[in-house]
């Protein structure tokens, strides 16, 4: 049986067809006048859903709950607050044939800070994912604690998913098909329909757990881009729930975004939600317009963008943003909260005996050369290429800087079986390997690269010891080594330079930094020069604006700030 149904002119052929109809209520007058005579068109008087299931009933189609969707429907949990994120708040490790839970070793200061809205007597739930030989393993414990004295009523409530599907899923399909498209590379980017239906079912199943942890009324929040179609499926099943989201990337413009052969049911889950955060007002300015690509949007609430972040001059700046909107009924209020850092954490690093002698290795290294320290992992959207490139510029038109600078380049690999980023490592080693068969002397080598993962300790010793940063991305959603490294100059009582990619988030937030258009080579090499070069006073001003930036807008006052907005929404 096939019933068709729609509510403007422009779904009138469908009704030609002779396939059973319903218009459903608030449709185009001009629709109903031209489908009043047809026979098996139905004219409903409710809107949507309402209309559509009136008009099945009429046309003699049963609709009914399954037992099992019921059943899946009506369960609730006791969790007040879900956090909704593809990791574990620690990471899992087997040791001698037993699971042990250890601190993460990336020293992500969101994950301390999330975990710290359920320090107090919160009923929370953490839907992550947990590597398993099968998603039906034998003895599997779908709820572990987190911590019982720290957190005593927040529980992990753990996925099954295989290696298979974290390798299409997340590896693949995630870098593969929304990377490239997220920071506006889509001659990168690949689409694979069976990959994104692993997709769906990966979301699908977040959604049906986190359906099953949230309590009456409970707030869930989801986390990036991973997550983008858990709204969709979780919306069904609890309409009850509040729904917040946050993007931890960029968000492209409508032209680029629209590329994705699935923007319009990616943009249709993200429209389930109560609230949806990003970093910078670009980023949601851009997602108003995917919207607006998609569907009629009413904007019902606008809000100045200055003082907090630049509005001119810069890239991404705008100059007003979008707070709320409404579509087809639904109000969804819109935010930009910019990821803040743990400057506590740094102040302890860079106090640290240890951390101060790591610091007066590197200067000795250094030997009175300016050290510029480039931290970032191995992916084309970081601006390596060129930033090398730019390097090797700037030694070829100020020649007198030759044995005074000395940049530190340190890559993180990218994840193991990131077939990606193979050719990218290599094009890398021969630009060092060229820029210091150039210049080199006996006793400077210009270019000190770093193929490896460094212990955070080691990176922060980098920050103290070098004068400069050099953060030139082609893109990134906002960037926290430019913030890590104005806390570690803050700590140390001495002023540093940043320079900052204008594609860069933080590049609206961080006012002090000096902008560089990384596809422009002249721009690179000019603003270096003007970095190394720098009057002691100005450095000193634009390192004490920032550092009072970073420190006012820590990770955990981003945590609050977000959490106050989707309360107030």
């Amino acid at each position: 049986t096939i019933v068709v149904a729609g509510d403007t002119l422009n779904d009138l052929s469908m009704y030609a067809t002779g396939f059973k109809g319903i218009v459903v209520g608030g449709a185009e007058p001009a629709l109903i006048e031209r489908v009043r005579k047809m026979s098996r068109v139905f004219i409903a008087k409710d809107e949507g859903c309402g209309g559509i299931l009136k008009g099945l009933a009429h046309h003699g189609v049963e609709v009914e709950s399954t037992p099992k969707a019921q059943r899946r429907m009506d369960e609730r949990g006791e969790a007040d607050l879900v956090m909704a994120y593809h990791r574990p708040p620690f990471d899992e490790v087997l040791e001698n044939g037993v699971l042990k839970h250890k601190r993460p070793k990336s020293p992500n200061g969101i994950i301390p800070t999330l975990l710290g809205f359920f320090a107090g007597a919160r009923k929370g739930s953490w839907v992550a994912w947990s590597l398993q030989d099968s998603r039906t393993p034998q003895g599997f414990v779908r709820h572990v604690p987190v911590d019982k004295k720290h957190y005593p009523n927040l529980k992990v409530a753990r996925i099954a998913l295989t290696a298979e599907d974290v390798d299409i899923f997340y590896k693949k399909f995630s870098k593969e098909a929304f990377w490239p498209i997220i920071f506006s590379f889509p001659d990168k980017a690949e689409f694979n329909q069976a990959h994104w239906e692993r997709f769906l079912d990966v979301n699908r199943i977040f959604a049906e757990q986190t359906a099953r942890e949230a309590a009456e009324g409970a707030l869930v929040w989801i986390h990036d881009y991973n997550l983008w179609m858990v709204p969709a499926f979780l919306r069904p099943l609890r309409p009850d729930l509040r729904i917040a989201f946050f993007h931890h990337t960029a968000f492209p413009s409508s032209d680029i975004f629209n590329i994705l052969p699935w923007y319009r049911e990616i943009i249709g889950s993200l429209l389930q939600c109560d609230y949806v955060g990003f970093h910078i007002p670009r980023y949601v300015e851009n997602f108003v317009d995917a919207v607006r690509s998609y569907t009629p949007v009413e904007v019902l609430e606008s809000v100045p963008c200055a003082p907090r972040f630049i509005t001119y001059g810069c890239a991404l700046g705008v100059d007003t943003m979008t707070s709320a909107i409404e579509v087809g009924g639904r109000r969804v209020k819109l935010g930009a909260h910019p990821v803040g850092i743990d400057t506590g954490l740094i102040e302890n690093i860079v106090t640290k005996p240890a951390v101060q002698k790591k610091i007066a290795r590197i200067n000795a290294l250094l030997d009175g050369a300016q050290g510029i320290v480039s931290i970032e992992r191995l992916d084309y959207v970081k601006g390596s290429l060129e930033k090398l490139q730019a390097f090797e510029r700037l030694l070829e038109q100020y020649p007198e800087l030759i044995g005074g600078v000395t940049l530190l380049n340190i890559i993180t690999p990218a994840a193991p079986g990131m077939e990606i980023y193979e050719t990218l490592r290599t094009e890398v080693d021969r630009i060092v390997g060229r820029i210091n068969g150039r210049f080199s002397t006996l006793e400077w080598t210009p270019v000190r690269y770093f193929y490896r993962s460094l212990p955070f300790e080691d990176v922060v010793a980098h920050y103290a010891a070098c004068d400069v940063a050099w953060i030139t991305p082609l893109r990134d959603g906002l960037n926290l080594v430019a913030k890590e490294f104005v806390a570690a100059k803050k700590t140390t009582g001495s002023a540093g330079v940043l320079i900052l990619s204008e594609f860069a988030g933080a590049a609206v937030e961080l006012h002090g930094a000096l902008l560089t258009n990384p596809y422009d080579a002249n721009s690179m090499s000019k603003v270096l020069h003007q970095a190394l070069t720098m009057g002691a006073d100005e450095k000193a001003y634009r390192c004490q604006r920032m550092a009072a930036i970073v420190a006012d807008n820590n990770v955990v006052q981003w945590g609050d700030e977000f959490m106050r907005a989707v309360q107030a929404a």
